[in-house]
């Protein structure tokens, strides 16, 4: 896997801001750890964020076995991501107002577009986000991403607010997983041989952050259709 330029691919997104460039880390093939990437955004990520989930509010969703999620979520984005006794799916309308998701924020798309690029991925358009928020105690257990009609489109996985462990598993369930922590504009990009790898996140622990408070945000950014 190449990389591209990367005063190229990152000529907008860093556009007039300063201090370090992202530093990058192979995890295995087809994944990679982009360590600062969104720093440079956060200000207009936090808007954004805002804004969607003033017109689409979080909530915890209910798995089909009838367990309520300690991770709070909300959509953006043509489809976006449900689960309830019925079981996982993508959407065009949510379910709770009955309207369409809101329109995926032009922030969101051009830093899954450059992330994506960076880790080797190019030209990622994503039509669905969902935006997970987790308070201390929440935390997400191993799964794949397997909703997505096109397995060849890699999932972009960014971290805002409060750090966390995340977990990156193998191709099977009990593969053990290794444990990365990540922090505040941290983003991971995996595809291609890694698409289909588990992957979860410890239980959140306590504490502070100076933009976003005693949560984390998460924004996992796909291909859907």
């Amino acid at each position: 896997m190449t990389r591209p330029d990367h005063d190229a691919m990152t000529g907008d997104l860093f556009a007039g801001t300063s201090g370090a460039l992202p530093r990058y880390e192979t995890l295995c093939p087809g994944a990679m750890l982009l360590r600062g990437f969104a720093r440079p955004a956060e200000a207009a990520l936090q808007a954004a964020i805002d804004h969607v989930a003033r017109a689409a509010p979080f909530r915890h969703m209910i798995t089909p076995g009838g367990y309520r999620m300690s991770v709070a979520m909300t959509n953006c984005g043509t489809y976006g991501w449900v689960t309830d006794r019925h079981g996982y799916r993508y959407d065009t309308i949510d379910p709770e107002r009955g309207k369409p998701w809101p329109p995926m924020p032009k922030v969101f798309e051009r830093l899954a577009h450059d992330a994506a690029e960076a880790a080797g991925f190019p030209g990622f358009t994503p039509d669905a986000c969902l935006i997970n928020r987790y308070d201390p105690g929440a935390r997400l257990s191993l799964h794949q991403d397997k909703d997505e009609r096109d397995y060849d489109q890699p999932i972009v996985s960014v971290s805002l607010g409060l750090p966390a462990t995340f977990l990156f598993g193998g191709v099977r369930r009990k593969d053990r997983p290794a444990q990365l922590p990540l922090t505040h504009g941290d983003v991971v990009v995996w595809g291609g041989p890694s698409r289909l790898r588990y992957h979860g996140v410890k239980r959140l622990e306590t504490g502070h952050h100076p933009l976003l408070g005693r949560c984390r945000i998460n924004l996992t950014l796909r291909r859907a259709v």
